[in-house]
């Protein structure tokens, strides 16, 4: 107890020294007027160049389009979530935004007990009862949750077309349900294209570190690349930082995710599946903004344009044109329902 009452006094410090300074990684998106918006960023925080900076940039677009002040969190270790969520909602701010799944069994109490704050959590864990079924959410609370798989399935149809070989790799952070929805998606790609090629697949740990270990992300793709595979995905946080050294490396190509990271390996990045986690959160802020905002699930995916896959002048050259066309007209079937694409390992 006294542990916590010391966390969230220096965080309440923290946050009174935020409104007139604006230190890296911790800041306060000024503005005259408008909603009280927080943000607690995951593991790894700010300059993650993924999960983190891409709620960072939907919050700074709150505060740009919708006149939002936003407060943003980045907790000293993964124990400060629960004061960051806390200070925030004892503040009476009109939204409370976790950033990551790791923040559902702090952010579900908090919910029931601060009913009058509004909550959202980019992938909440949705809690079911003992015998695996769902339940329902409180009125105040938003899952952001996405359809990861069908971008990934449209990375994995890449990674097999332009590959020239029949291995292709996958790094995953954590090993969780969540990141399985990845490789579940990638692999339905790779195999949708290629039926009788190799996905060689690992992942960094258990933990939450995972997340966050890119010695181990470089050790696990060189590996990879030694196996044959001459294109990597990786869904592992900064873990993957590791995997663009790799492919520098060994001169062969990777796929970022979250956010665009062809910056992290010009020319190494084959492209990257990208997850609207800006979208989302500005659009949780909108909501409260506009008077609609209700607790429950809300889905993004490619129908949405909550996830795809990044070409642009930096990447093009690495993608010929016939491939380009399959890939589009790959997710013309998955909008319209003529492709399925599993969620799961075993292939739901």
């Amino acid at each position: 107890m006294r542990r916590t009452l010391f966390l969230i006094g220096a965080l309440l410090l923290a946050h009174l020294a935020l409104l007139t300074v604006r230190p890296s990684g911790a800041t306060v998106a000024d503005t005259s007027e408008g909603l009280d918006v927080g943000i607690v960023f995951d593991v790894g925080g700010r300059g993650d160049k993924s999960f983190n900076d891409g709620a960072y940039l939907g919050g700074m677009r709150a505060a740009k389009e919708l006149g939002a002040r936003v407060t943003y969190i980045e907790p000293g270790d993964g124990s400060d979530r629960e004061a960051g969520l806390r200070l925030l909602a004892a503040e009476g701010m009109d939204i409370v935004i976790g950033v990551g799944f790791i923040f559902t069994d702090d952010i579900l109490p908090l919910a029931k007990e601060y009913p009058n704050v509004r909550f959202a959590d980019v992938d909440l864990s949705l809690p079911t009862d003992a015998n695996g079924n769902p339940l329902p959410l409180p009125s105040n609370l938003k899952a952001l949750k996405f359809r990861e798989e069908e971008g990934s399935f449209l990375v994995g149809a890449l990674a097999a077309l332009v590959g020239k070989s029949k291995k292709v790799g996958f790094v995953g952070g954590m090993d969780i349900a969540l990141i399985h929805k990845f490789e579940a998606g990638y692999k339905a790609g790779v195999q949708h294209v290629c039926p009788d090629c190799e996905v060689i697949v690992n992942y960094a740990g258990v933990t939450p570190e995972a997340f966050r270990n890119p010695g181990r992300g470089k050790e696990m793709a060189l590996s990879m690349y030694n196996q044959g595979a001459n294109v990597i995905f990786h869904a592992s946080g900064s873990t993957g930082l590791g995997v663009f050294e790799a492919a520098r490396t060994a001169g062969k190509l990777a796929i970022g995710v979250d956010a665009d990271q062809y910056s992290e390996a010009p020319g190494f990045v084959l492209t990257s599946m990208v997850k609207g986690i800006d979208e989302s959160v500005y659009q949780a802020v909108k909501a409260v903004k506009e008077g609609h905002f209700t607790g429950g699930v809300q889905q993004f995916g490619l129908a949405e344009k909550g996830v795809g896959y990044v070409y642009d002048d930096n990447n093009k050259a690495l993608i010929p044109d016939s491939v380009r066309v399959t890939l589009d007209s790959l997710t013309a079937k998955i909008i319209d329902g003529r492709i399925t694409v599993p969620s799961t390992r075993g292939g739901r």
